[in-house]
């Protein structure tokens, strides 16, 4: 029997979050029996955090999205930090950088990012980063804060010499199902140079459906089993030792309790 962790989801979206003891059920069916639900803003977090103590092995990470950087003032920021203090809280984050779509200004996402990396590195929990585009700057952002001790890339499409650099800084990468899909020829070049005491797994559901169920919406964690299926072909494992060993480094990156 697998025991995985989607180390990135989203159960407090729709339309997961109109069935989230239905969505445990299957996950825990599948082989997927820990959950770190990830907010994207101060209200998001908040679900996130009362999500998490309803269930054993459902942690919370807390932060706002880089979308959202230009609503954030220090009131805003108080009041996360006053969240990442709750129980069940292991992470700060998603945050990071978006130059994708630019829904607010660099200056603004640079400025939030810091302050969420000051946080992380304050109450000595690691940061999950969202980067898109935006490479070089968040690796520069993140020199500059050297108190830091745990970094993971989420959804990382970065790629292999990317991932080489992130390695180096003694960063964490985690993959969802885009490393299924077809065209994800950069994306699996990454997975075959990050070693699996650096490598967790996430859904980051609802999106992005693992193929071959790529169709079905929306992506929810017991889906993982086929990412996890896909990586480990990728490292030359069998899905038993490669979901042991991602779950292994998830517990240990989050701090997790051994019943994760």
């Amino acid at each position: 029997m697998l025991e995985l962790i989607d180390t990135h989801c989203h159960l407090t979206f729709e339309p997961l979050a109109d069935d989230v003891p239905g969505v445990v059920g299957r996950s825990r069916d599948a082989g997927v029996s820990g959950w770190i639900t990830v907010g994207t803003s101060i209200e998001d977090s908040r679900r996130a955090v009362a999500l998490a103590e309803r269930y054993e092995g459902m942690y919370a990470s807390v932060g706002v999205h880089p979308h959202d950087a230009r609503l954030v003032d220090d009131a805003m920021l108080a009041d996360l930090e006053t969240v990442a203090r709750a129980g069940k809280v292991v992470a700060v984050g998603e945050t990071g950088l978006d130059y994708h779509y630019n829904f607010s200004a660099p200056e603004e996402q640079k400025r939030v990012f810091a302050a969420h990396l000051e946080l992380a590195a304050g109450l000595d929990l690691p940061v999950v980063i969202h980067c898109r585009e935006a490479f070089d700057d968040t690796m520069a952002i993140l020199e500059g804060i050297s108190a830091l001790k745990r970094v993971v890339f989420h959804c990382f499409g970065g790629a292999a010499e990317q991932a080489h650099l992130v390695l180096e800084r003694g960063y964490f990468i985690s993959f969802t199902g885009v490393v299924t899909f077809k065209n994800a020829h950069k994306a699996r070049e990454a997975v075959k140079v990050v070693p699996v005491d650096r490598l967790m797994v996430e859904t980051d559901c609802p999106y992005m459906s693992p193929e071959p169920v790529r169709r079905q919406k929306p992506n929810e964690p017991a889906l993982m089993t086929h990412t996890a299926a896909f990586l480990a072909a990728l490292k030359g494992l069998n899905p038993e030792d490669f979901a042991r060993e991602t779950t292994k480094t998830a517990k240990t990156f989050f701090s997790l309790e051994p019943s994760a």
